[in-house]
Formats: structure tokens, sequence, C-alpha cells
């Protein structure tokens, strides 16, 4: 590790499509403009979304750092994939601060875990996890059923309940209720739209203090994203399973314009419970995100190359996609 002492550590979790990244975006946003972020993603599918979209935004020239591990939960394996990560991600930007965003089925305990070992012990000084919630999912019991959804909400620092302006009346108290009675955690929940996080909420204090890794079966086989080797067919098709859900992705060469108005038709048609994408085409880079049935799209400046990411419970529901995609491509 390099000579490092003290900074600042945050993990902001939640389950899928509660809209982690949007909050820390927010939050790249409003760091101080003299300060180094560096930001640690993990996401459950393969070929990876969130650097694209944070990177993006963002560069190292507004002091904003990314670093991406894909493939499952980076913890596994003893916690190697994230570790080199980690290392290569300090080592470069020497931040004022850093913020972990695990993937939505991933395991917090895992992460918290190695950020308090012995390796990292003098050079990060872990503040508040902040959980994201949606209150909403507090009604249905495939979440509240879910052992990933449960352990996010119960090593939290900070919970909030995000996408506030779509609840119903009942919702936001349910919340309250389930917290109560599962965790006794009553204190430092609000209530937040479109991810709007407040800085003060970093600094609240870690409570954790678990030393033991908690073993989960997860099939998965977490690595650093590179650029990968596009085959001579202009498309890498690469699949994930695990916690009862199923992924697949597609990177596509940079070469290829896709059309927006097919994938626009395509993607909202999409019965799945998670899709982000990013996509070069007519219209410049175009950022895609699903969840909860909404498909939104976003302008970005640039890309590295054109890559989408689907997450359902039913492995059936991706078999199809790859030809509808390429039906998207125009003609070169």
């Amino acid at each position: 590790m390099p000579a490092l002492e003290a900074i600042p550590t945050n993990v902001i979790t939640g389950f899928l499509g509660v809209g982690k990244s949007t909050a820390i975006l927010n939050l790249l946003k409003n760091k101080p403009g003299n300060e180094r972020w560096a930001v640690l993603v993990n996401e459950f599918g393969e070929v990876g979304i969130d650097g694209t979209l944070f990177s993006g935004k963002e560069a190292e020239k507004t002091g904003v750092f990314i670093r991406e591990v894909s493939g499952g939960c980076m913890c596994c394996a003893a916690g190697l994939p994230m570790q080199i990560a980690l290392n290569m991600l300090l080592a470069r930007a020497k931040p004022h601060r850093l913020l972990i965003e695990p993937t939505g089925l991933g395991h917090p305990k895992e992460v918290l875990a190695v950020l308090i070992s012995k390796h990292y012990r003098q050079a990060l000084d872990l503040r508040a996890t902040i959980t994201l919630v949606d209150a909403r999912k507090i009604h249905h019991d495939r979440y509240t059923h879910h052992p990933t959804f449960n352990q996010q909400l119960a090593i939290a620092d900070v919970i909030v309940a995000n996408k506030a302006d779509q609840y119903q009346p009942e919702d936001f108290p349910v919340l309250l209720e389930y917290l109560k009675r599962t965790s006794g955690f009553t204190t430092s929940v609000f209530q937040v739209s479109q991810g709007h996080l407040q800085l003060d909420w970093l600094e609240a204090p870690s409570c954790y203090r678990d030393h033991k890794h908690h073993h989960h079966d997860q099939k998965h086989s977490s690595y650093l994203l590179e650029t990968p080797n596009i085959p001579s067919t202009g498309y890498l098709s690469i699949h994930n399973e695990g916690e009862g859900f199923y992924s697949r992705g597609w990177i596509f060469t940079p070469e290829w314009t896709f059309d927006t108005h097919k994938l626009f038709v395509l993607l909202s048609g999409l019965d799945v419970e998670r899709i982000k994408g990013v996509f070069i085409t007519q219209q410049g880079v175009i950022a895609y995100n699903k969840a909860d049935s909404v498909l939104t799209e976003t302008n970005l400046d640039d890309c590295m190359d054109s890559r989408i990411e689907c997450i359902s419970r039913e492995s059936g529901a991706l078999e199809t996609l790859e030809e509808k995609l390429l039906d998207c491509v125009m003609a070169q």
C-alpha cells in the first residue's frame, strides 16, 4: 500500500435498481472542488456499465477516479479482486475520500470485513455505511425474504428511502415499522428523491465491528474489468448467475452505431429485473437505465464501446435478446 492514512471511506449499498449509481453521481457533483474522490464500483454482471456511466460524466481532471470490478460480489475469493482493484485505485488517486458501491446482489458484510482488515487499518477510516432502499419494496415478500436485502438494511449506519416522490402515504411508515421489527433501527432514516444524499451523512461514524467473514454461495468469476478483445463477430456475450438471479451482458465493437428508436422500443418492452446500457447511436452516446419497469435515457460525453447488462429472475427471459439487439445495429 502507498503511504496513505485515514482516508474517509463510505460504502453505498442497496438492492437492485434502488438508485445507488445516481446517488453517487450526485455526491460527486457536490464534492469540494479541491478534493480528489475515488469510487470503487462492483457489478453483478460481467461486462460492467457503471464505470462508463461515472467516467462519462466525471473525468479525472475534476478530481474523480473510478475503478470497476465486475462479475459478481467483489469480496469473493478471499477478497482478492477487491483488494487488487482497491490498491490500484488508491495508488493512482491518493484520494481525500473513497466511495465503494457493491453490487445490489452483493454482501456488504464481506466488503466491510475487507475494509477493516489489518491490510487497510492504517490507510482507511471507515465511516457511515449508507443503505438506499425503496420503501415500496417492503410490501413484497420477494424482497423482505431475500437475505441480501435484509443484510443491507442490518449493516446500515444511515438508511435512505430513495424515490420518495413515488411513494404512497403508507409506504414510508411501513418501512419504519419493518426496520423497528427486524433490527430495532429507528434513527438516521431519511427520505429523498433522485438519490440526493447529503454530504454530512457521509461523516457519521461506522458501527461495524464484525471481523468474521461470512461465506456465501454465488456462482461468479469476479475480475478487474479491462477493455476486452472483441471477436470478429463484432460482439462479446458473457453470462452470470447467483442469489436467484441471472445476468447476461454484451459488449459491441465501437465501430457499430445503434438505432435509438429500435433500442428504446426493445428495452421498454423487456420484462426483466434490471437493465443498464451504454450505446453509440446516430444521436450520440446514450445511457439506458431500467428499474421498476421505467426506462430512462441520459446523454453521455463519450464511451469506449457499446455495452448492455440485463438481470432477470428467469433464465429464459434473456434467450432471444441477442438477436433483437443485433437488429438495432444500423447499416454500416
